[in-house]
Formats: C-alpha cells, sequence, structure tokens
C-alpha cells in the first residue's frame, strides 16, 4: 500500500509539473505575439518621425510611442541602446520622473536581438523586446509589464484537486479506486491534452460535464483558448492585410528607384545610395510576398491547394539549376545526387509524390536559398534523394555557419532567426514557411546541424 500510495503521488508531481510547463508556454507565446504587435507599433512610429538628416528624433519617439503604447500593460517602458530608461508609464498613465526597479539582465538580452522576460515573486511578468532603427540596429529595448496572477490562481485550483484525489485514494483504496480513476485521472488528461494542444496554437473546445472545480477550469481554460484563438486570428489578418496595402505603395517605390539607380552616372555616391535603397525594396518585396504566402495557408484547406502526382526527382533538378547562378555569384558549388538504378524499373528512376508543384518547388528553392546565403565562398551543397518504400526523403547538405543545438526546435517558428543568422539578410520566415508547405502534404521537415560544421535539411513526403 506505501508503495501503491508512493507512486500515485509521484503521478500527481509530475502532472502538475507538465500543467505548469505547457500551460506557461502558453502565456509565453501570448506575450511574444503581444510583443509583436507593439514592436510593429513602435516602428511605425519611428518610421514616421526621423529628422530630415535620417536621425531618430529620440524624445518625440519615445513620447509618441508611449502615448501609442501606454494601455499595452500594467507598466510601459522605454529603453535605449545605454539600458537608460527614455519612458515610462503606468496604468495608462505616462510618468516623468519614474524610478522603476529595472531587471538588467532582460535590458542586456534584448539588446543582443532576443526576447527576454523576468516572473517576480508577486506574479509579475517583465517581457522585453528590442527594437531596431533604420539600419537594423537594436536601438531600443521596449519592455511591458503583465501581472499574470490568474495563471497561478488557475494552477492553485489544478493542485487542490490534484491533492484532494490523493486524500481520497488513501482513504478509499480499496472501494474507490476504479471511480478516482474514472472521475479525476481522465478529466485531467483531458486538461493536460488542452493545455499541450494551446501551447502548439491548436485551439480545440475544452468541455467537461462537470459542475465541480474540474468543470469551472474545463471552461476557464475553454475561454482562454477561444480569447487566444481570435488573438492570433485577427494578428494572421492584420498582417495578411497590411502586407496587401504595402504591395502598392512599395512597387511605386522600387519603380522609382530603379528609376534613379539607372539615371543616375555622375555621382557615384548617390547612385550607391539609390541602389542601396533598390536593393532594400526588393527585400521588402520578398517579405510581403512571403507574409500573403503565409496569410495563404492560413485562410485555405488542405483540400483548397492543387495537388498532383509530381516527380520529385525531375522538381529537385529543376530547382537546383535555377539556383544555380545564385550559387555561382559566390562561387557554391551545388551537386545533386541522381536517382540510380535500372531504367527499366521506373521506381528506381522515377519516385512520385503528391504535391502542388509550384508550391514544392518554392520549399526546395528556400532550402537551397538558405544554404547560399549562411554557406562561405568556394563551399559545396549536396542535394540527395534517398530511396524509401513508402517516402520520399531529400536531403540538402551544406557547410555553411549551422546552428546552435538549443535553436534548433526554434527555426522553423516563424520570424525566428538564430543568432548568427545576422550574417545575411532574412525575415525569419522562410523555414516556416517550407515547414507549412511540407506539412499540407502530410510530411515533415528534420534538421540537424552543428555551429561552424553546415546543416543538413531533411524533407520526407508520403510517395505517391
Amino acid at each position: 500500500m506505501f508503495f501503491s500510495v508512493l507512486s500515485f503521488g509521484i503521478i500527481i508531481f509530475a502532472i502538475n509539473k507538465a500543467i505548469d510547463y505547457y500551460s506557461f508556454i502558453t502565456i509565453e507565446k501570448q506575450m511574444m505575439e503581444k510583443a509583436d504587435l507593439s514592436e510593429l507599433s513602435f516602428r511605425e512610429v519611428l518610421a514616421q518621425h526621423r529628422s530630415s538628416s535620417g536621425e531618430p528624433q529620440t524624445k518625440e519617439i519615445v513620447r509618441l510611442a508611449l502615448e501609442k503604447l501606454k494601455a499595452s500593460g500594467k507598466e510601459v517602458r522605454i529603453y535605449d541602446s545605454s539600458k537608460q530608461l527614455l519612458g515610462l508609464a503606468v496604468d495608462g498613465i505616462i510618468i516623468n520622473d519614474g524610478k522603476p526597479h529595472i531587471f538588467e539582465k532582460n535590458i542586456e538580452k534584448a539588446l543582443s536581438g532576443s526576447y527576454a522576460y523576468t516572473v517576480t515573486d508577486d506574479h509579475l511578468l517583465y517581457f522585453a523586446t528590442p527594437i531596431q532603427n533604420q539600419f537594423y540596429e537594436n536601438a531600443y529595448v521596449y519592455e511591458f509589464v503583465e501581472d499574470i496572477s490568474y495563471f497561478y490562481a488557475i494552477m492553485d485550483q489544478i493542485r487542490y484537486v490534484l491533492f484532494a484525489g490523493a486524500g481520497g485514494f488513501i482513504v478509499l483504496i480499496t472501494l474507490a479506486s476504479l471511480w478516482i480513476a474514472r472521475n479525476t485521472t481522465k478529466p485531467i488528461k483531458v486538461l493536460l491534452g488542452a493545455a499541450q494542444s494551446f501551447s502548439r496554437q491548436e485551439f480545440k473546445r475544452v468541455h467537461l460535464n462537470r459542475k465541480d472545480e474540474l468543470g469551472m477550469l474545463a471552461d476557464g481554460l475553454d475561454s482562454m483558448g477561444q480569447q487566444l484563438h481570435n488573438y492570433i486570428q485577427y494578428q494572421k489578418q492584420f498582417v495578411s492585410n497590411v502586407s496587401h496595402e504595402l504591395k502598392t505603395p512599395l512597387a511605386a517605390i522600387r519603380g522609382f528607384s530603379q528609376y534613379l539607380y539607372e539615371g543616375e552616372n555622375e555621382d557615384e555616391e548617390l547612385q550607391k545610395i539609390y541602389g542601396h535603397l533598390l536593393q532594400e525594396s526588393d527585400r521588402l518585396t520578398r517579405l510581403i510576398n512571403e507574409l500573403l504566402l503565409l496569410s495563404r495557408f492560413d485562410k485555405a484547406g488542405s483540400n483548397e491547394l492543387e495537388v498532383e502526382k509530381t516527380e520529385i526527382n525531375a522538381l529537385i533538378q529543376q530547382v537546383a539549376r535555377n539556383m544555380e547562378a545564385k550559387a555561382k555569384d559566390k562561387e557554391i558549388r551545388i551537386t545533386v545526387k541522381h536517382v540510380e538504378g535500372d531504367r527499366v524499373d521506373e521506381r528506381l528512376t522515377k519516385v512520385y509524390a503528391s504535391v502542388n508543384p509550384m508550391l514544392m518547388s518554392h520549399a526546395i528553392a528556400n532550402l537551397l536559398d538558405n544554404a547560399i546565403k549562411y554557406s562561405g565562398s568556394h563551399s559545396q551543397i549536396d542535394v540527395e534523394m534517398e530511396h524509401m518504400s513508402s517516402e520520399v526523403v531529400v536531403k540538402i547538405s551544406d557547410q555553411g555557419i549551422g546552428i546552435a543545438g538549443d535553436e534548433l526546435e526554434r527555426v522553423q517558428e516563424r520570424f525566428y532567426q538564430a543568432k548568427n543568422a545576422n550574417t545575411a539578410n532574412g525575415s525569419g520566415l522562410g523555414l516556416s514557411i517550407c515547414k507549412e508547405i511540407v506539412e499540407r502534404f502530410n510530411g515533415y521537415i528534420d534538421i540537424e546541424s552543428e555551429l561552424g560544421q553546415g546543416t543538413t535539411v531533411t524533407v520526407v513526403l508520403p510517395r505517391a
């Protein structure tokens, strides 16, 4: 009996920790999404209020940013690149001479280009995010404070239910074990599954036909899930709308930039400026196209994408030929290892998968483009397709800068960029787009990498 009680206690402890972990991941993602929206608002202010010399008007920017963002948290703070507090708002009111407690490690980490947050003993979350200037330097840090007491209150409710169940198990171990397993363990698993789904942004309805604390908790999780779902959908719709609205003026800017660049033959310095403007216009155009593609995935169901039986070996070779010119600019060699075998047996020479050829070509091109961007000159990129009975396996290996082990799980997230990715201009959307495309065709992407040793990206698709 002692060992049964001990085992049950260990299980309760593990479930409790898992709920804490996955629920906090949900809050962390929510804070990141809120920070992204606030950063977008801050950058709008930054773009609209630069002096004629191109230098930002710091005081005016801080004032306008606080006016726009002061209600986004219990406290809102703005720091400069030297970790000096430039502005403070508390409960929606701007404070001019405030001296709040500052978590310097948060600010330092944000200035290095990453999100940073600290949770205090009184359940206040201090979340800092970097703000870049027009030179893509981390010139400011935006920090907001959120009261997450509600999260700990929910966790306390779960703990209460768990401990009550454990006590009942000890008293009624012989008579009520089946009842406890059916009425306590199963609902907890449902709630745990809901928390795990929320952490993956899969917001399914949570309902328990109960009127006790578990039922109340399920209703609370269900309400939280719906709010998070609506919030994320609003964010995606906002990005889609902004991207559509930017296409026309950006096309005009690019056209004028091209005209100025080609028409300037006297002043080399001015021509360089026009060339830089043209290059940035192209980069913004690619970013907007990628955002619109993601928006299409968010809105479209799998049955809305045109799918056909496609010969993957030919598709890969065509994409590799299209990317050769870009690779040659960096003196990089792309080697495609052809599928070899008896020509009589088509299964050894032709491998098919049910995909959208245009989207799959885009995904492979994105992966090759990443390999080129993050590889040095005089290196080699290998593209290989392996024989599998039920799957199509495509491997793209480079000799580039690699990815740190602790970042491998996050590089496929939208807008996430590895710490060493500043060696090339990127939007942080390439891998996430590839992931969306491959998963739409029931496949998956696996990444193996080591800093300084290169990266191997494996695309696995069901064989048609």
